[in-house]
């Protein structure tokens, strides 16, 4: 009897030994525990760390807004007769060329700004072409006075002047002499009103 029951108090005592061995690996278990936590952070920086990447400009946009600034002289709407024809016809390099109005022919035309430009020879033609803003009159070709005034009217190309170096042209030759008596002033002003002038005519 007494060695069944030392038999039972080793047996129990052996018991007590592998339940204490095995708190350990428990503590290994619960240890572990914070692992998942750790990929679900690590998971969730990536999202973190690309927003700033895709709030940055990519290179096409900033194409785009390098190209939004030079659109509007691009698009200004030049004055033309019934035909289309700006300056109503006259070569525009002539003025420059030859001292004045000459005519221009359908023979040697360029489309510019919204306007069919036509000339009296391909060698002018062909200056315009290479810098169109040299010879085209000031503010779209609209008189010059008008422009300075607040508002826009049609031009006479026999009404015409190069100052400094820019062709402007007027409604007519009595208009032209109004907008001569203070030239300086007269840019000053149609400057500030061009090319908003556009749309409050």
């Amino acid at each position: 009897m007494r060695i069944n029951h030392l038999t039972k108090l080793a047996i129990a005592l052996i018991g007590l030994g592998f339940a204490v061995g095995c708190a350990p690996s428990s503590n290994l278990e619960s240890s572990a525990t914070p692992q998942p936590a750790a990929v679900e952070v690590a998971k969730s920086e990536p999202s973190l760390g690309a927003s700033p990447v895709a709030e940055a400009p990519t290179a096409a946009e900033t194409v785009a807004a390098e190209t939004v600034a030079v659109e509007p002289e691009e698009t200004i709407q030049y004055f033309t007769d019934g035909a289309g024809l700006a300056i109503r016809g006259t070569d525009p390099v002539a003025y420059f060329t030859e001292g004045g109005p000459v005519a221009g022919s359908s023979e040697f035309t360029y489309t510019w700004n919204n306007a069919t430009w036509q000339f009296a020879s391909a060698e002018n033609r062909d200056l315009f072409v290479a810098n169109p803003a040299q010879y085209a009159p000031q503010y779209g070709g609209y008189c010059a006075w008008a422009v300075s005034q607040g508002y826009t009217a049609a031009i006479d190309p026999n009404a015409w002047k190069i100052v400094d170096g820019k062709l402007y042209l007027n409604f007519n030759t009595g208009v032209q002499r109004r907008w001569e008596r203070d030239i300086p002033g007269n840019i000053t002003r149609a400057n500030a009103n061009w090319p908003e002038v556009l749309t409050e005519s």
